[in-house]
């Protein structure tokens, strides 16, 4: 079975070590924040302008002064911290994130990253994206291993306008885990009942495939 968006998330949560001062973009990566070990403690950053998130809020539990930078309402962990955008974004593009997490609508197999705007369609603007993809050390894709038209998303190279070039490190989608290295998708784990010829059949991009090719669990 391909993973849901929660069993892509809880994938990445495993990406986190302690210490770790995280970002996570909108879309499947805001569910990250629900899976994080209990075992370690990490620091998830807003742009515009927390330190410090908890999981979602239940049901009848939100505050709707509380939110992230998609507009949902969030929870607050003990020594949370808010502040303004420019104090936000000081943090951001002075290296001081060590992973960030992001939704895409493409990423080429040297490392591109196009998530913001589809050419004909209306947007606000790219938001902190492109801040994060220039600063961040580590970045890995939660995403949809195809569109809606069951086309590739995962390249040779991007069609859309890019986010950021070459830093992409890993992707995580339904069907795998994807190291992004040497102008390649390497997979490194399938989800159970998928096959690797599936797979295969699925990724424009050049694929290499690992001699152990591990089930996500």
């Amino acid at each position: 079975m391909p993973l849901s968006k929660e069993q892509i998330a809880q994938r990445i949560a495993k990406e986190l070590k302690d210490g770790f001062y995280v970002n996570l973009g909108i879309g499947i990566p805001t569910l990250v924040a629900n899976y994080i070990p209990n075992n370690i403690e990490v620091v998830l950053q807003s742009e515009n302008g927390l330190l410090g998130m908890g999981p979602f809020p239940f049901e009848g539990e939100q505050d709707a002064d509380l939110i992230n930078a998609g507009k949902q309402t969030i929870t607050t962990v003990s020594g949370s911290a808010f502040f303004d955008s420019a104090m936000s974004f000081g943090m951001i593009r002075s290296g001081r994130v060590d992973l960030t997490v992001l939704g895409a609508m493409e990423v080429s197999q040297n490392g591109d990253i196009a998530n913001w705007k589809i050419p004909g369609k209306m947007v606000k603007g790219m938001g902190g994206a492109m801040d994060l993809v220039a600063s961040a050390k580590n970045i890995i894709v939660a995403m949809q291993h195809t569109n809606k038209a069951g086309e590739s998303k995962l390249l040779k190279f991007c069609s859309l306008p890019l986010t950021g070039k070459s830093c992409v490190k890993k992707v995580v989608t339904e069907l795998g885990v994807f190291l992004v290295e040497n102008n390649h998708f390497i997979l490194l784990e399938r989800a159970a009942d998928v096959s690797i010829d599936e797979i295969i059949s699925k990724t424009e991009g050049q694929l290499i495939i690992s001699e152990e090719v591990k089930i996500i669990e």
